[in-house]
């Protein structure tokens, strides 16, 4: 936790916060070694969101191209 709140410039209760969430949701597991407790992301749920987004990115693709193309053409 401490190594978390240092790096992330967030308070102690946010980060808690932040954990218990990704914890409810399944995208992380946490485990408890004596007075720490070590959290590790689970690339399952992470997997299932990606293949959802799939389809979307593909549109986003053709669209953020095009876009690309017109304000290079178009200072």
């Amino acid at each position: 936790m401490g190594e978390l709140v240092a790096e992330l410039g967030m308070s102690q209760p946010a980060v808690s916060k932040h954990l218990r969430v990704l914890r409810e949701s399944g995208l992380v597991d946490v485990r408890a070694r004596a007075q720490l407790r070590l959290y590790r992301l689970r690339p399952e749920p992470l997997a299932e969101i990606d293949a959802w987004l799939a389809p979307y990115r593909r549109l986003w693709k053709g669209s953020l191209d095009r876009l690309e193309r017109h304000l290079e053409d178009n200072p």
